[in-house]
């Protein structure tokens, strides 16, 4: 493992040699990254899993979960998760996105507050991720971030019954409450709501 976070390394290294350990890469030095916690590793696979079933049902893309880096400019990030769709201008290739995902999304851990809040925003927004999603486990706060005309980022807020929709997911909703649960609804429960979601193309 790398000690020190000003540990300077190629392009190439990083790929080769750290890009599947949990590292970033930006102006040619390496972050590394924290071990994940259970609770930040359960959120996670939760809402993959609403996206992961979303994208089964209604197949315009993908999400890709961490350690997969995503080349913006002179950096690497590797977001929790990515949603990748078919329609990115973006080259999606078996190790890495090269190009802005179309969703971003973060769950901030004590180590990370300023880096998701302030030079990933940055970042992200500079590079034409469309969304950035940031879940703070320990404020229970989310973010919603989604590029306006002059590209930007605006905070979106949820609807009054609590849902998070967009529209590069049609029909998508995510329910924010129950990321917070400690029992979070099972896989079976999210194709159930999904599939009332899709019901009807035409409405």
């Amino acid at each position: 493992m790398v000690e020190q976070a000003s540990v300077r390394v190629t392009e190439a290294e990083y790929l080769e040699k750290y890009a599947a350990d949990f590292y970033e890469w930006v102006d040619g030095e390496l972050i590394p990254m924290s071990p994940v916690q259970l609770d930040h590793d359960a959120l996670q696979d939760y809402v993959r899993d609403w996206l992961k079933q979303y994208l089964r049902l209604h197949p315009i893309g993908r999400v890709v979960g961490a350690p997969f880096p995503m080349r913006l400019g002179r950096s690497f990030r590797e977001p929790d998760l990515q949603v990748i769709l078919h329609s990115n201008p973006g080259e999606l290739t078996n190790t890495a996105m090269l190009g802005a995902a179309d969703i971003c999304i973060e769950i901030v851990s004590p180590e990370s507050v300023e880096r998701n809040y302030a030079d990933k925003l940055s970042e992200y927004q500079q590079g034409g991720v469309r969304e950035y999603w940031i879940f703070d486990l320990k404020r229970k706060d989310t973010r919603f971030h989604r590029l306006n005309e002059t590209g930007t980022y605006t905070i979106i807020e949820t609807s009054a019954d609590g849902d998070y929709s967009t529209p590069l997911l049609p029909r998508f909703k995510l329910p924010v409450a129950t990321l917070w649960l400690d029992e979070k609804p099972d896989t079976l429960a999210i194709i159930t709501a999904l599939r009332s979601l899709l019901a009807d193309e035409s409405t």
